[in-house]
């Protein structure tokens, strides 16, 4: 309790400080009076899990009623990395950084829903087949043929792991408490996640004896800024991001496995045709913008150590794209992807040890809205009639666009979606 009183005194009071950056400002620098370099090598494990569940579309049985949707699946995904950052100062209050994961595992899974079964499944029972007799139109069946195959009592399952994609960052402190009391911290800054890694091929189940890779081949490139301003013993902050992808060379395409069996397009006679090249019908990365908000709280000081508090609120918006989803895996492509929501929250601490020394560990839960999973346009314009004609010109039906799943009354969505992280750092600083 007499700590909690300290804290809200010195909120109140304003009692004195020594102005530190907080975390999502720190900045390293180089060519200080008493430091001629700044550098901080971080090593950290990280452990996310996300939880959705898919349910399907179903066409009212009543006159005047809403659409339905079927619960199907529990989707889970599990992703456990090692990371390794490094940034270091080219100048006063302005860094350079470079940043590579290696992804230890990450691991998907599905499962059927309760009260959902084989016997009972619109992905078991599916009664349309895309294509048929290469005409570009589907028919119905009479015996039913599974979209794929979950276990009754099990779960469909891939694997996949590797080096993930390398980050490269600049960082510019504008203003730095430190030096100014009258200012609040400004950072200023660039992140670029470059393909490095493996390009992920989603039209194969990979094993955990040969896990399959995890990289998209996607440039990534990420503008934030970020202020924070110590009152007292706690330092609150605020940041703002967006990320812009660029699909680079070699980015996947569904067209690339056209020949995949069962067949999971509905005309891959398109592939490569005019208006359905690999950028038409490739990856599409959404575009990520964010905001967070909240503050660090000084809960134990000590000449050599330090004792920090962490509470932060987050929010992001994701945009509507082609990529790898929750349901990519299953149905082995990439697929059309609705817009979302993210939003939750984060809880850290933070032991500085020594002056060269801090462990930071801390937990983060996130709220994914509803959105759809299987999204696919069923073509495009292309004689500029006005029209998507798909039956008198099919060279206007979309490749990727599948009729058992991207149709309106067979469109798959994710519901319930949240994500779990839980990581633990240690920082080096010189």
């Amino acid at each position: 309790m007499s700590r909690l009183r300290a804290v809200v005194a010195a909120l109140t009071l304003g009692a004195p400080f020594v102005a530190t950056a907080a975390d999502v400002t720190r900045v390293a620098s180089s060519f200080e009076d008493e430091d001629p370099f700044g550098m901080f090598i971080d090593v950290g494990l990280e452990h996310s899990q996300r939880r959705t569940k898919i349910v399907r579309e179903a066409l009212p049985t009543t006159t005047g009623q809403t659409r339905q949707y079927q619960g199907e699946l529990w989707y889970r995904s599990y992703d456990t990395r090692l990371n390794l950052d490094v940034a270091f100062g080219i100048a006063q209050d302005v860094e350079l950084s470079f940043g590579l994961p290696i992804v230890l595992l990450q691991d998907e899974s599905w499962g059927f829903v309760a009260g959902t079964s084989p016997a009972n499944s619109t992905i078991t029972n599916n009664f349309v087949r895309n294509n048929c007799g290469g005409s570009g139109t589907p028919c119905s069946l009479t015996t039913p043929e599974a979209l794929f195959n979950v276990p009754e009592n099990g779960y469909l399952e891939t694997f996949r792991g590797g080096v993930g994609n390398a980050r490269f960052g600049f960082a510019w402190s504008v203003f730095n408490q430190r030096k100014d009391e009258t200012k609040p911290t400004w950072v200023v800054g660039l992140d670029y996640e470059a393909p490095t890694a493996k390009l992920l091929n989603p039209s194969i189940l990979t094993s955990k004896e040969e896990r399959g890779a995890v990289g998209d081949r996607v440039h990534k490139y990420t503008v934030y800024t970020a202020l924070s301003r110590q009152i007292g013993l706690a330092e609150p902050y605020f940041r703002m991001h967006y990320t812009i992808p660029v699909r680079g060379p070699g980015a996947w395409s569904n067209c690339d496995n056209r020949n995949v069996e069962p067949q999971n397009l509905g005309h891959p006679q398109n592939c490569g045709a005019d208006g359905w090249n690999r950028r038409e019908t490739g990856i599409q990365a959404p575009h990520v913008a964010g905001v967070m908000f909240g503050s660090e709280f000084q809960v134990l000081e000590q000449p050599t150590r330090k004792f920090k508090m962490d509470l932060r609120a987050i929010s992001n918006y994701v945009s509507e794209g082609r990529y790898y989803n929750e349901m990519s895996g299953a149905l082995r492509k990439l697929l059309a992807t609705g817009d979302y929501l993210q939003i939750g929250g984060q809880f850290a601490l933070t032991a500085q040890l020594s002056d060269f020394l801090s462990v930071r560990g801390s937990g983060m839960y996130l709220y994914n809205t509803d959105h759809a999973l299987t999204d696919e346009k069923i073509g495009k314009d292309l004689d500029g009639n006005g029209t998507v004609d798909i039956t008198g010109n099919p060279e206007e039906l979309n490749p990727n666009f599948d009729y058992r799943t991207d149709f309106v009354s067979r469109r798959f969505h994710a519901t319930e979606s949240k994500d779990w992280r839980l990581d633990v750092s240690a920082t080096l600083r010189f």
